[in-house]
C-alpha cells in the first residue's frame, strides 16, 4: 500500500506526524540522538524507516517521461489482449481507466481494519515495547478489543496513548 502518512519518535514522544517530506523536516532536529533514538515510520504498512541523517533529505520520486509538472510517471505497463480489449471498450482512455482502478484499490486497502491493525502493532513494537501492561495491551490489539488497548495504553508514557487512541 503506497501511504503519504509518516510519524517520527524520540522514545515515547511523537515529534511528527504528516506528509513525508514535512516529517522528515521536522525531525532533523532530533537526529543527534541526544534526547534519545530517532524512529521514522511509515502509516501504510508500520515499517520503521531507516535514514542517514548526515545525507539531504530523501529525493522526491524519481521524475520520467511523462507530465512532471503534474506528476505523471510513464512507465510500461503489460497486459493480455483480452485486457487491452476491454479498457477500449471503456469510456475513459486505458490510462484514465487503469488509474481510477488502481486508486478503488488503494482506497479499499486503506480501509482494510487488519491492515490498519498490523501497521499499528509494528509501530508499537517498537516505540511502546517497554511499555507497562505492553503485552497484554497487544493481544487487545490483535484481538479487536479496542476498549481493552485504549485502557492498557492509557498510562505509557509521551505520546503513546493519543497516539493509539487516534489509531484505533
Amino acid at each position: 500500500m503506497i501511504s503519504s502518512i509518516f510519524s517520527a519518535f524520540v522514545g515515547p514522544r511523537l515529534v511528527a506526524q504528516g506528509l513525508r517530506d514535512d516529517v522528515f523536516a521536522a525531525a532533523r532536529p532530533y537526529s543527534d540522538n541526544k534526547a534519545g533514538p530517532l524512529l521514522l515510520f511509515d502509516h501504510g504498512t508500520g515499517s520503521q524507516i531507516d535514514f542517514d541523517w548526515s545525507q539531504p533529505a530523501p529525493p522526491p520520486a524519481k521524475v520520467g517521461p511523462g507530465r512532471p509538472r503534474l506528476g505523471v510517471v510513464s512507465t510500461e505497463v503489460t497486459l493480455l489482449p483480452r485486457h487491452w480489449e476491454w479498457l477500449a471498450a471503456q469510456p475513459a482512455k486505458a490510462s484514465g481507466t487503469l488509474r481510477r482502478l488502481v486508486e478503488e484499490a488503494m482506497a479499499q486497502e486503506a480501509l482494510d481494519p487488519r491492515r490498519r491493525l498490523t501497521a499499528l502493532g509494528k509501530i508499537l513494537w517498537a516505540v511502546a515495547g517497554n511499555e507497562p501492561d505492553f503485552e497484554d495491551a497487544s493481544r487487545a490489539l490483535y484481538a479487536g478489543d479496542r476498549t481493552r488497548l485504549a485502557e492498557l495504553s492509557a498510562c505509557w508514557a509521551g505520546d503513546l496513548p493519543g497516539f493509539v487512541r487516534s489509531w484505533v
